[in-house]
């Protein structure tokens, strides 16, 4: 569970989120809905522990993020990120680019992942070699490689058309199903269709 209390957030003198508190229940899909500059964004970061809050708090299983000794090897093992650019290497292969974010005792499911996401036979090639589909669906299985309990994806199909769209879509309620937390920041309404639980954010706040 991720439990949000009483956060703000602060840009310089400019105030982006006002006093946010909500939970989210593990196993949820959970659409971050709003426009530009809504805050959206930032929110995700907080949660995914790669933004510190101005103030309040952040849980996560009823520990404070605060007090994770260890945030790096707590993001690698236990959080997955999608982006909406892929941030894949090019001078290394598909299965190299999952490799390098997989633990030792996790490198064992990215044949596994690779054939689930219908890509095993890119294992070998490079990013430049394939399509921004096929580079997104990469970087879920890099994502999804250890088994992380909470996966956050920042616009993770901006720069797809809608049948690929649909496919990155289908894949992270497939881990949703099967328990793991999936947070979702995005413009696209088509999330709706997926999500259990929807945060509309306006201006820093839940509307």
């Amino acid at each position: 569970m991720i439990k949000v209390s009483h956060v703000s957030h602060f840009y310089g003198e400019e105030q982006v989120l006002f006093d946010l508190s909500f939970e989210i229940k593990s196993g949820g899909f959970i659409f971050l809905s709003g426009e530009s500059g809504s805050g959206k964004s930032t929110l995700l970061c907080i949660l995914s522990t790669l933004l510190k809050p101005s103030s309040g708090e952040l849980l996560i299983d009823g520990e404070s993020v605060d007090k994770i000794k260890n945030l790096d090897y707590f993001r690698q093992s236990k959080v997955g990120f999608v982006f909406q650019f892929h941030y894949l290497i090019n001078y290394l292969s598909v299965y190299e680019n999952i490799a390098l974010a997989a633990l030792e005792d996790k490198k064992h499911n990215i044949q596994i992942i690779l054939k689930k996401l219908g890509i095993s036979e890119l294992s070998t090639r490079y990013p430049n070699e394939i399509s921004g589909g096929q580079r997104q669906r990469v970087a879920l299985a890099r994502a999804l490689v250890n088994e992380p309990k909470i996966i956050f994806a920042d616009e993770p199909t901006g720069s797809l058309d809608s049948k690929n769209s649909t496919i990155v879509y289908g894949l992270l309620a497939e881990a949703s199903k099967n328990g793991t937390t999936v947070v979702v920041a995005s413009h696209d309404m088509q999330i709706e269709n997926y999500a259990t639980k929807i945060i509309r954010l306006k201006d820093g706040q839940i509307l």
